[in-house]
């Protein structure tokens, strides 16, 4: 539970780098997610770990919240970049940073196996940051593709694949798609050279390649022809082509050839 909350911390401090300096003006760059801003990705961050944060200290009161805020539509997603079109981006990121240092601070005293209300079924507390984590670098990159910046693949893209992996049953059920009884062997190169592996070695089907790329595509931030992803299998090629770890509606992502960059 700390590495996870140092983890997220650190991808708080990242996405911080990438902001910092930005005028005003520049907080109204847009990004890859259609009418979707600079301001608006941060936003959307600020206002669900809020959600967090309540979710975490007062779960009742999260799940009465939640039922009016899916009433009004979009997952609330049209809530959650109102505050920051609002305030400058200054402002909000200093509300932001206060916010999430009362969610770490939440999480780090909370049991790691209790359980986490959320916009969907409950989740185990790891998961539950974990979640908050990888929606933290997903959102990041799409300011970083905006704003033309080079990001450093670290050890916490683990977290972000290994939520990958986990998300294939959902990647199929949220299609209303029968997903195949297939075992997939999924080995990538982590950034310090090592490997990370999830399935069974033996497995016909199989994803191959390094960990940002099949990070970028199981949060539809590249298409998966834009990636050094080697695929084998029908099933493989299948998943890959509608994998999505984050919770919401199905999503087609990225077109090939958009945003190849790093």
């Amino acid at each position: 539970m700390e590495q996870i909350c140092d983890d997220l911390e650190a991808e708080h401090a990242a996405l911080d780098c990438e902001v910092e300096r930005l005028s005003e003006e520049q907080w109204d760059t847009p990004t890859p997610a259609e009418g979707w801003s600079v301001r608006d990705q941060v936003s959307h961050l600020w206002f669900f770990d809020l959600k967090a944060l309540l979710a975490l200290n007062h779960p009742d009161e999260f799940v009465a919240d939640a039922v009016a805020l899916m009433s009004e539509g979009g997952g609330g997603t049209e809530a959650s970049v109102r505050p920051g079109r609002e305030i400058t981006g200054e402002a909000m990121m200093t509300q932001w940073r206060d916010d999430r240092a009362s969610l770490l601070a939440a999480a780090r005293a909370k049991d790691p196996s209790a359980r986490i209300p959320w916009y969907g079924p409950a989740m185990g507390a790891r998961s539950f940051l974990t979640a908050r984590l990888m929606e933290t670098w997903a959102h990041g990159q799409d300011v970083a593709d905006a704003l033309h910046v080079d990001r450093e693949a670290t050890h916490r893209l683990r977290h972000v694949a290994h939520i990958g992996v986990r998300a294939r049953p959902f990647s199929y059920a949220n299609r209303g798609m029968t997903m195949p009884e297939v075992e997939i062997h999924v080995a990538l190169e982590a950034p310090d050279g090592g490997t990370w592996a999830w399935g069974d070695r033996a497995a016909i089907d199989s994803v191959r390649g390094p960990a940002l790329d099949f990070c970028l595509v199981v949060t539809q931030r590249r298409h998966v022809a834009d990636t050094a992803l080697d695929i084998d299998g029908h099933s493989a090629r299948e998943w890959m082509s509608i994998a999505q770890a984050f919770a919401g509606p199905p999503s087609n992502g990225r077109t090939p050839g958009q945003f190849t960059g790093r």
